[in-house]
């Protein structure tokens, strides 16, 4: 269904937004840093609850997504624009109810989560969680047009828009900090206007009646209990895989918050710094909605996993360049992040580790994508809370309040977590013969 020339059309604009996405985010942490330690801090604590958020948002979207990419495959076009304005109705009306709850709740859910924390990170934290809770109503609207243009194959015009957002955003990060001389606000304020105007453009982008899928009239904005049902069946546990698996990661932030700001710090660094490792296997995996998604409904299962074993060895390919070069350059790069020595160290130590884990990770990241896009996003879902919590969590307790152990062991319960979900998956993929019908 895909020849090679569609897969680089596809995929290569998703690898490139994914390397801005994660660049950008990078130098946010290098530009804060010159703020000082308690801004990192703060700022690593308010992404750990935005990142959640986020994740809830990317998997209705990808609900929406698999839903429009079947409807695709099975050459039903009208269907396909239906299911597009009910996920932006139902992204932008759960994104107003999160913005709200985080605007309203802010201190205290930040108290909440990460118990105390030294009141200057709180007050940074504070002020980053407002402008970041005003942001999500718009950032849901730019990733639902952005999931509905990927799954009529044309990942550029998301690309784009992710350039445009990401320019406004470092320009901002530039003039506010640099310039201005603005503490956590430097940052926020340009994330705030850098959402608004990229959602703008995409929502005028996907209503061009040269779209296959596009939101006609504002009369689809109309509740359709039938088509919203489809999108959250694969929405819903997608979203609840996802936000599960922050709300874990979040547990371990409130964990490592414990062991002071030095360790703080060096686990955002680090964080920070891996996130390029995730790359491209995320990019794959938001092909692989599109290009599995358009099998399925053509009822070509056997070409989907075809498919889905040459992305996995392209994304082996590309992992196996990052790494080793992260591992030999690990102390220059977090050495840009102007770190104490403690912090420092640690950092290093985990870039080190993580980057030599990544020869488990496609297995148990990039393999679920296909699950998800074959309907089958209940099985990873129920694999990937259990495993977390089980696994990740359980393991990072036993190490680090149990025996005492340092940072670094709390990426070993993470990395024990990843191997069970290979082995789940694996599984599962060997023996899928996609959905019913």
């Amino acid at each position: 269904m895909f020849t090679r020339k569609d897969l680089i059309k596809l995929l290569a604009p998703l690898i490139v937004e994914q390397v801005l996405a994660v660049l950008v985010g990078m130098v946010d942490v290098m530009m804060v840093a010159a703020v000082g330690e308690t801004a990192v801090s703060g700022v690593s604590l308010v992404d750990s609850i935005s990142v959640l958020i986020i994740q809830l948002l990317a998997a209705l979207a990808t609900g929406g997504a698999v839903v429009s990419a079947q409807y695709l495959g099975k050459k039903r076009p009208e269907q396909a624009c239906k299911s597009a304005g009910q996920l932006v109705l139902i992204t932008l009306m759960v994104s107003f109810v999160i913005s709200a709850a985080a605007l309203i709740g802010n201190r205290h859910l930040l108290s909440v989560i990460f118990g105390k924390v030294e009141d200057a990170v709180m007050r940074d934290a504070m002020k980053y969680f407002f402008l970041s809770a005003l942001s999500y109503p718009f950032l849901a609207l730019y990733n639902a047009c952005a999931a509905l243009f990927r799954s009529m194959g044309n990942s550029k015009v998301s690309m784009m828009a992710s350039i445009v957002m990401n320019m406004i955003n470092i320009t901002g990060n530039a003039i506010c900090i640099y310039g201005l001389h603005m503490g956590v606000e430097g940052v926020g304020i340009p994330t705030l206007v850098s959402r608004i105007v990229a959602a703008m453009l995409m929502f005028f982008l996907i209503q061009n009646p040269n779209n296959i899928i596009r939101i006609r009239s504002f009369r689809e904005l109309r509740l359709d209990g039938a088509m919203i049902k489809k999108i959250l069946q694969i929405g819903i546990p997608n979203g609840l895989e996802n936000s599960m698996f922050q709300f874990g990661k979040i547990t371990l932030q409130s964990l490592v918050s414990s062991l002071g700001t030095s360790a703080i710090a060096g686990y955002a660094v680090a964080s920070n710094l891996v996130t390029l490792q995730y790359l491209p296997g995320n990019a794959l995996g938001l092909g692989l909605i599109t290009i599995v998604g358009q099998c399925v409904g053509a009822g070509k299962i056997d070409e989907a996993k075809s498919y889905t074993k040459k992305l996995m060895v392209l994304d082996y390919c590309i992992l196996a360049v990052i790494c080793s070069l992260m591992i030999i350059f690990r102390h220059d790069l977090v050495g840009i992040y102007n770190l104490s020595g403690a912090a420092s160290e640690a950092a290093g130590q985990m870039v080190f580790a993580h980057s030599a884990a990544m020869v488990i990770w496609p297995l148990s990241f990039t393999i679920p994508y296909y699950l998800r896009a074959s309907n089958d996003a209940s099985y990873t879902m129920m694999v990937s809370v259990a495993s977390m919590w089980l696994f990740r969590i359980g393991f990072a307790y036993l190490f680090v309040k149990g025996m005492g152990c340092g940072i670094m062991w709390i990426w070993y319960g993470m990395f024990i977590d990843w191997i069970f979900r290979s082995f789940m998956f694996i599984w599962r993929f060997r023996r899928s013969k996609g959905p019913k019908a």
